[in-house]
C-alpha cells in the first residue's frame, strides 16, 4: 500500500508543476490553487509513504515520477524539445524509479 501513496505522490508532484507552469507566475489564481492542493496532497502523500518505505528510497521515487512525468508533460503539452538524448535519459530515469522498486530492499 505505502509504493500505491508513493506512486500518488509522484503523479501529484506532476499536477503541481504543471500547474505552476500553467498559473503564469501565479498571476492566475485557479492554477495558483492548483498548485497549492496538489502540492499539498504530494506532500501527505509522500509522508504516509515514508512511514514503511525509507526515506532515501521514497524521496529518490518521487523525485523520478515527478521528473518524468513533467518532462512528458512538457513534451506533450508545452512543445519541449523532444530527441534520442532525452529519450534515453529519460527512459533511465523511469528504469532507475522501476530497480529502487524492486531492488531498493523495502
Amino acid at each position: 500500500m505505502s509504493w500505491v501513496l508513493l506512486v500518488f505522490a509522484g503523479l501529484f508532484e506532476v499536477g503541481f508543476t504543471t500547474c505552476m507552469k500553467l498559473s503564469d507566475g501565479f498571476k492566475d489564481w485557479r492554477y495558483g490553487l492548483g498548485f497549492l492542493v496538489f502540492a499539498i496532497l504530494s506532500f501527505y502523500f509522500l509522508n504516509k509513504a515514508t512511514q514503511n518505505i525509507s526515506l532515501g528510497t521514497a524521496y529518490a521515487v518521487w523525485t523520478g515520477i515527478g521528473a518524468a512525468g513533467t518532462v512528458i508533460i512538457g513534451i506533450l503539452s508545452f512543445g519541449d524539445s523532444i530527441n534520442t538524448w532525452r529519450i534515453f535519459f529519460l527512459s533511465t530515469l523511469i528504469l532507475s524509479v522501476i530497480g529502487l522498486k524492486f531492488l531498493g530492499g523495502d
